[in-house]
This record gives C-alpha cells, sequence and structure tokens, in this order.
C-alpha cells in the first residue's frame, strides 16, 4: 500500500493510505480547503493578505516560514503565495 503526505499550512497534515488516485485528489483538495478556511480566519481585516502579525495569531506554522513565503519582502503574504509555497515542498 502507497502513502502519500499532503503537506497544508506548511506541516504534516496525517498520513492517508491511498486506495486510488481519485482519493488522492480529494483529500488534497479537502486539505486546500482547509488551509483557505484558516487563511480567511486569520485574515483579521479581510483584505486577503495575511501581515507578520496576523499569521503569528492565526497560522503559527506559516509564520515560522513567513520570510521563505513573503519572498518579495512586502510585509504581507497571500494564500496564493502559501499555497506555492506548498506545492514547491511537495515537489509538485
Amino acid at each position: 500500500m502507497r502513502y502519500l503526505y499532503v503537506t497544508a499550512c506548511l506541516m504534516i497534515v496525517p498520513t492517508f493510505a491511498i486506495a486510488s488516485p481519485q482519493e488522492a485528489g480529494g483529500r488534497a483538495q479537502q486539505a486546500m480547503a482547509q488551509l483557505t478556511q484558516r487563511f480567511n480566519q486569520a485574515d483579521k481585516d479581510h483584505d486577503g493578505k495575511l501581515t507578520r502579525d496576523e499569521a503569528k495569531a492565526g497560522m503559527p506554522r506559516i509564520a515560522e516560514h513567513f520570510d521563505d513565503i513573503d519572498s518579495e519582502h512586502r510585509g504581507y503574504i497571500t494564500l496564493e503565495q502559501i499555497q506555492s509555497a506548498i506545492r514547491s515542498r511537495m515537489g509538485s
């Protein structure tokens, strides 16, 4: 049996036994939906950006990697930047 390690919020989500590619895709979608929900909760001013303080308060694991994700040093990160960082870490 193969195992897929899904990384969400730059942390390992529980390991899922994969029975089919459809299940793997469904679990990855579910993990991204959870990431989106957590991002929206952490984004207190609802501007689509997380400041370092918002990340520390609502997504501490993301805050640990804030400087890596904010590669352009703008002082904020977006959901798309987080998703891109996750995809890079997963090698896809």
